[in-house]
């Protein structure tokens, strides 16, 4: 086997290869080394050393995604190299490597925002977690279904906080001032009831307000249930679907 494939096959995620295995489990754990430093406020030498070498095991990663770009991508091979470094991934890649280079010279002050890029390493994780890869899937695979819910409840936001802020037209006792002072607040308040949250900041005062708040509760939980129905039902087909596909690839080594 060349190089270059043989690289490819060593970086593929959940490969049967014993050493892709490993090498999975290397960048996890360069993944997790990288997020440590970011639950303190406090860094110490061994918090950065902990940024170096899981920045260096990223950028090693990227690297070698790159230079073996043309081995999985429809396109020609110089399209390829050429095209990459563009796709959503190799976005992240990138962006989550930046840190590395301003731990080795602090004259990079193009990164100074590397405490919020480290972030992105976090959705690194995508790549080698099956379940938050099968439920990426599902979402592309219904993104036309799951944005039409999403405008449903944004559409019923607006009209629900319409209504609210011309019907709440009591004074608050407390503040002396209306329940809701401007549209935001009335929007804010019919977001946070459409989802159920209800933290309690702003709620109607008045006999209408507390009718409408009621009818869009009970609106709002069957809402909010569409989209978890859809991406539970397409869970389940997308899991279908790969296990069929495993089957064939084992009776297909076996012939």
């Amino acid at each position: 086997m060349m190089t270059r494939e043989y690289i490819k096959e060593l970086i593929e995620p959940r490969n049967d290869s014993s050493y892709s295995r490993i090498y999975d489990w290397i960048m996890l754990a360069a993944i997790v080394v990288g997020i440590i430093p970011l639950l303190f406020r406090e860094q110490s030498t061994l918090f950065w050393y902990f940024d170096l070498i899981s920045g260096w095991c990223f950028v090693v990663d990227y690297l070698l995604r790159w230079i073996t770009a043309d081995l999985s991508s429809k396109h020609n091979r110089v399209i390829a190299f050429i095209h990459y470094p563009f796709t959503p991934m190799a976005i992240i890649d990138l962006l989550s490597v930046l840190p590395t280079f301003n731990l080795i010279s602090p004259t990079f002050k193009v990164v100074r925002v590397s405490r919020l890029l480290k972030i992105l390493r976090v959705i690194k994780v995508v790549r080698y977690y099956e379940p938050l890869e099968i439920i990426i899937a599902v979402v592309r695979r219904q993104s036309k279904i799951l944005w039409t819910v999403f405008s449903l409840a944004v559409f019923y936001i607006f009209i629900t906080a319409l209504i609210m802020f011309n019907a709440e037209e009591d004074i608050n006792p407390e503040t002396g001032r209306y329940l809701f002072d401007d549209f935001f607040d009335a929007f804010y308040w019919a977001a946070c009831t459409l989802t159920t949250v209800g933290y309690g900041d702003l709620y109607p005062i008045s006999d209408m307000g507390r009718v409408i708040s009621i009818i869009s509760s009970m609106v709002g939980i069957a809402i909010i249930a569409l989209p978890s129905g859809i991406v539970t039902a397409g869970y389940l087909d997308e899991l279908k679907s790969r296990k069929e596909k495993e089957n064939l690839q084992k009776e297909y080594n076996n012939q």
